[in-house]
């Protein structure tokens, strides 16, 4: 959030001026664009106020970029004219940079790139020069990006004291920790990635590390793949591991089993994900200075140390229009027209930008990569009635991508008159007979839009729309549907809407399986779960193919596929020549999906036992809990959340129920200690005086707090609450298991049969006939910790990220 005096502000303003033919052009926003504007972008008063209004935050952005300019000996009017065509494109909502150069164009802060990599060299002054490094730059907003390959690996020699090294992992946790003390005392958390190689001796820590401790949760984690790695799977045998220290060979191990456990990873929870080395340093711009080690955060950027993100989109909804005969059509002429802005916007971010740390700015202006990408492709899509998972929708994206790719470079090309060719040029790939000489070593790239998607109101980035209808939260708590305008539209200019419909779709979010609509309108109108993973990699490679950088994008699985979906899809993506894969598998890291029937199955005696207990309140009497006996026993568990290790204790009464509650949270204490207490003793006094187990478990589980984490299942804690639900859930499980107890009738058998059958349904896999079948029953059964941590609202997974249309959080932005 931008803060800046109301004297500064005062003093910033009155330096914009506005060319008269833009005086009356006002930025046309939606309620949320609005809402999200003022939360996130708007300058602040010392009260949090607001004291621009959204028209000036685009003039504050315009002013300050266009300034850019006068490192080149630009006239004052020359400037004006430069601000102006800034101003035009950002109202119209046609081009959006990436949120940095919201919060900090005109500020005291400065800084308007998103993210960086920072060198990890085998030496200790230099890992605690970038661990210092990388907290000024979350200080200052940004996300890093790390290889931690050059280490030596854990228990090797460390020659200036005789003892061994803790390894790649120890530092990650380091670096982990680091994030987690800034997260604390500002508003945000830094995101980082961690890379490893494929090669290194510690790869199958690496690979299960997160999986076994739940740990690291301020890093997305990838590996390395090698082409030596990837013959050697197709070749089913083994590959060298080299010591970083002595690069010398370290040892041997299968490649079918590396990648085994690397897919299975992602399988359980999206984590590691990969990243194709050989394939990123092919497309190397600048491989005269340096291979490319690591990437951004959410991986669109494969990038060189101290080097940063320079981002931005286009909004291709805003370049959709009716012909002359009423048909929708995608303006190619003004798309054109703007390029030059767009680049030219960008060049200047690079040289009004005020860097963290003064190695980034040196190399950043070296290479003065940017990184064009679009949003509102889906928008596009359903305009135009063209299927995202078809040859058209593949088509589509790589006229829309090449063309941005050549105007871009087109326009790169032409700013080497005034300002020259970017420093690092000779002995770089663009400096070969035949090839333009180049103002910007790249210029494309394909990464998450999050909150500018909200603020352009069109779909994120690439992606397909997560869902055709949604609820949305308003004020006073009331739950309004949210529909698809391009599906609103075509339901009414085809005469099948109807109120009841809308309902309908609202229960999943997409129309495959709803009855009264027309097939032509379903082909069309798909959401990302209707989509198989082979069409989200094949879109992927399509974009892959016009792009500098690499693509920031989910491809997203049903819960019921197999772990041999995953490895094809990995596979398919390094064969069609994509630099990195991230999947998810819906459900994955909450299983949501395996307890959707739960509710739905209350035997009779179950309901016989509500009304008793209801009857018993209604009627006034007192209840007394049971007294505590000397003895009891009873089952201890650890579970590592969020705030430390949680150990709780459950204690049984002489019929083998759960009786009492005790929790002892490790390290945290105070505050998280205090919560987790106070829960167990409200649940052991609930026990003891004859409330139902399952009644409490309804309660309290699904509960989400702001800090999710993965437990050692699998399954997600989503908060103390959440935590304590699920393990006395697993007690009762435990018990039940351990003593081999009689169902209590027949109709209680049945039920415990139909929920095994769900989850043997739900582990078997799916074939290609039965994709449709297998999709989640509800919104609600989607994706990674649905809940927003600042509104509540349904968060999206797309484009690598977690995004909420409701109030604009984004994990990424």
């Amino acid at each position: 959030m931008s803060e800046m005096s109301d004297e500064a502000l005062k003093l910033k303003q009155t330096e914009i001026a506005v060319g008269p033919d833009l005086k009356n052009l006002k930025p046309d926003l939606s309620e949320n664009a609005l809402k999200v504007i003022e939360k996130r972008y708007l300058i602040k008063d010392r009260d949090r106020k607001p004291i621009e209004t959204p028209e000036d935050m685009f003039r504050r952005v315009a002013h300050h970029i266009a300034q850019g300019d006068a490192v080149y000996n630009a006239s004052a009017e020359e400037i004006q004219k430069t601000e102006d065509k800034f101003y035009e494109v950002l109202a119209k909502l046609e081009f959006l940079p990436n949120s940095p150069t919201f919060t900090g164009a005109g500020t005291k802060l400065g800084q308007l790139a998103a993210c960086f990599v920072l060198p990890i060299e085998d030496d200790m002054k230099a890992i605690l020069k970038t661990q210092m490094d990388m907290g000024l730059i979350h200080k200052s907003g940004g996300g890093t990006g790390f290889s931690f390959s050059r280490l030596r690996p854990k228990d090797d020699t460390v020659g200036s004291t005789g003892g061994v090294s803790s390894g790649p992992i120890g530092f990650m946790q380091m670096f982990n920790d680091t994030t987690e003390c800034i997260k604390q005392g500002g508003t945000r958390r830094g995101a980082n990635m961690g890379i490893l190689r494929v090669d290194h001796p510690d790869i199958l820590d690496f690979i299960s590390y997160k999986e076994k401790d739940g740990t690291l949760s301020n890093f997305n984690i990838s590996v390395a793949l090698t082409k030596e790695f990837m013959d050697a799977l197709k070749e089913e045998r083994d590959y060298d591991l080299i010591n970083p220290r002595t690069k010398k060979i370290a040892g041997k191990l299968n490649a079918k089993d590396v990648f085994d456990k690397i897919v299975n990873g992602a399988w359980r929870n999206g984590e590691p994900g990969v990243i194709f080395l050989d394939k990123i340093n092919e497309k190397n711009p600048t491989p005269n200075v340096a291979e490319i080690e690591a990437t951004n955060p959410c991986g669109e950027q494969p990038l060189l140390p101290y080097e940063s993100c320079n981002l931005g989109a286009v909004n291709l909804k805003k370049f959709l229009k009716k012909n002359k005969d009423g048909e929708m059509e995608f303006d190619w002429d003004r798309l054109d027209e703007i390029m030059p802005i767009v680049v030219h916007f960008m060049d200047n971010v690079i040289d009004v930008n005020k860097f963290p740390i003064l190695e980034i700015e040196k190399m950043t202006k070296q290479n003065r990569k940017i990184g064009i990408t679009v949003m509102g492709f889906a928008d596009m899509l359903y305009d135009l009635g063209i299927a995202y998972d078809s040859d058209e929708g593949l088509a589509m994206a790589e006229k829309v991508m090449s063309f941005i790719e050549r105007r871009s470079h087109e326009e790169s090309s032409k700013l080497v008159k005034t300002r020259g060719e970017f420093a690092n040029f000779k002995g770089s790939a663009w400096d070969k007979k035949g090839a333009p000489k180049m103002h910007n070593a790249a210029t494309t790239s394909c990464n998450p839009t999050g909150t500018l998607s909200i603020m352009g109101s069109c779909s994120s980035g690439i992606e397909p729309f997560f869902a055709l209808a949604y609820t949305k939260t308003v004020m006073d708590n009331d739950a309004l549907p949210e529909v698809n305008e391009h599906f609103l539209r075509v339901a009414k200019e085809r005469g099948f809407y109807s109120e009841d419909l809308m309902k309908d779709i609202l229960k999943t979010g997409s129309i495959q399986n709803v009855d009264g609509i027309p097939e032509d309108i379903k082909k069309v109108f798909k959401v990302s779960s209707d989509i198989h993973p082979d069409w989200h990699v094949k879109m992927q490679a399509a974009f892959q193919r016009h792009t500098d950088g690499a693509i920031s994008k989910t491809i997203n699985f049903p819960n019921s596929a197999t772990e041999d979906e995953v490895r094809k899809a990995y596979l398919l993506a390094y064969d069609s020549n994509c630099k990195g894969l991230t999947v998810y598998r819906d459900g994955s890291r909450a299983y949501q999906v395996l307890t959707t029937g739960k509710k739905e199955s209350k035997t009779s005696e179950d309901s016989d036992t509500q009304i008793a207990q209801h009857t018993i309140v209604a009627s006034g009497i007192t209840i007394v809990p049971r007294d505590r006996p000397d003895v009891t026993h009873g089952y201890t568990y650890r579970i590592k959340t969020a705030y430390g290790k949680l150990y709780i204790t459950i204690n049984d009464d002489e019929n083998n129920m759960p009786f009492e509650i005790f929790s002892h949270l490790g390290k945290a204490g105070g505050f998280f200690a205090a919560k987790a207490e106070a829960i167990c003793r409200l649940m052991s006094l609930s026990l003891r005086s004859g409330v139902d187990p399952e009644e409490l478990i309804e309660q309290l589980k699904g509960i989400r707090g702001p800090t999710p984490t993965w437990g050692e299942d699998g399954k997600m804690i989503l908060s103390l609450p959440d935590a304590i639900a699920q393990t006395l859930e697993k007690h009762i499980s435990r018990e039940q298991g351990r003593l081999d107890l009689a169902f209590e009738n027949e109709k209680q058998a049945v039920v415990d049969k139909k929920e095994e059958e769900i989850q043997t349904q739900f582990s078997n896999g799916y074939s290609q006939p039965e994709y449709d079948k297998a999709k989640s029953k509800s919104l609600a059964d989607m994706g990674e910790a649905p809940a927003c941590p600042d509104c509540g609202a349904m968060l999206e997974l797309g484009e690598g990220c977690l995004k909420c249309q409701s109030c604009g959080y984004s994990k990424c932005a």
